[in-house]
């Protein structure tokens, strides 16, 4: 087993309150912690290794802040990073509508082979949703990005969403010749059916 030198940068962004925060402590510590947030100010980061096909992977994850006033702190890190996770929240419509500014932004500041996932988080909260799963799969799909619904609450998704993007880092850290190239839609879709039959959506 193999261990990749270099930390691999990457992003959450995404309006303020759609769930940033509360998804990076999902994933790095497996909890959820409930209202304990205040919005993120500036930026900060948490360090994670994960294991993809034996290799250890090490994220480095930045959370940065929704505001409007923080967005000239954010660009300057588009630069840096290999992934970013864009958020919604599916109870928000004006969080849904921004996305498209958000990849703007992102086609503006970032590298031009960034992966991008797109994320409807606050899955957990059917009652409440006002964006459907399928508009957010058509806008992925209009940009060409992989898509997924996730619960920082219950954890839905949350590993998926990471593990993927550390999947498509590593494969383009260790290209082997004889490889098939790492498809990250391909895989989302499969690990999605393959949960399917137990989890609650």
């Amino acid at each position: 087993s193999g261990f990749l030198s270099d930390f691999l940068q990457t992003i959450l962004v995404g309006d303020s309150g759609v769930g940033k925060t509360s998804l990076l402590v999902q994933f790095d510590q497996g909890k959820f912690i409930s209202g304990s947030f205040s919005a993120t100010v500036g930026i900060g980061f948490t360090n994670k290794v994960v294991t993809v096909d034996d290799v250890k992977v090490k994220l480095q994850i930045w959370d940065t802040a929704g505001q409007e006033r923080f967005r000239s702190v954010t660009h300057a890190y588009y630069r840096d990073a290999q992934a970013l996770l864009l958020l919604y929240d599916i109870t928000s419509k004006v969080s849904f509508d921004s996305i498209r500014a958000w990849l703007t932004e992102i086609n503006e500041y970032a590298q031009k082979d960034v992966v991008i996932m797109l994320l409807g988080n606050k899955a957990d909260m059917s009652s409440e949703r006002v964006i459907r799963t399928e508009d957010g799969e058509s806008l992925a799909r209009e940009y060409g990005v992989p898509f997924m619904e996730t619960s920082a609450k219950t954890g839905m998704n949350v590993e998926l969403a990471f593990l993927a993007i550390a999947k498509e880092l590593k494969q383009r850290a260790v290209k082997q010749l004889d490889e098939p190239r790492f498809q990250i839609h391909d895989y989302i879709e499969s690990e999605k059916r393959r949960s399917n039959c137990c989890t609650f959506l």
